[in-house]
């Protein structure tokens, strides 16, 4: 439960940020990394459904994946922010590809994943802070 807290943290970070949406995308990509304790440079560059599968046979926590799903859309929407339209295209699709490997609902075109989301979702699981 403690990466949930320290993932989720790190999101409210990088929204409160008043940076770039270049340099948030690279903030949400480190988390994603760190989350998933590994390379983000050769894993978030899969095709969807080899990224999808690496995952499910790596051992990652099923329920640390709703949140990854939800900051991998996040993180497509400030590379969409930041003029990366491709990049933003794959990152989204991952998180869908995912989504669908691990039976979760997929995030809309279109939606912005907000505090908020994250902030339900810690209360759903019955994660409190861990300062």
């Amino acid at each position: 439960m403690r990466l949930i807290w320290q993932f989720v943290e790190a999101m409210r970070r990088t929204v409160e940020k008043d940076d770039d949406p270049d340099a948030k995308a690279a903030s949400v990509e480190d988390a994603i990394a760190n989350a998933l304790e590994m390379d983000a440079n050769v894993v978030l560059g899969l095709a969807p459904e080899s990224f999808a599968g690496i995952l499910s046979v790596s051992g990652t926590d099923p329920h640390v994946v709703e949140y990854l799903v939800r900051g991998m859309a996040l993180e497509s929407y400030y590379l969409e922010q930041a003029g990366k339209q491709q990049a933003a295209q794959l990152r989204f699709d991952q998180a869908c590809a995912l989504a669908a490997a691990y039976g979760i609902e997929a995030p809309a075109a279109g939606e912005i994943p907000v505090m908020n989301d994250f902030d339900e979702m810690l209360e759903a699981d019955g994660i409190a802070g861990e300062e």
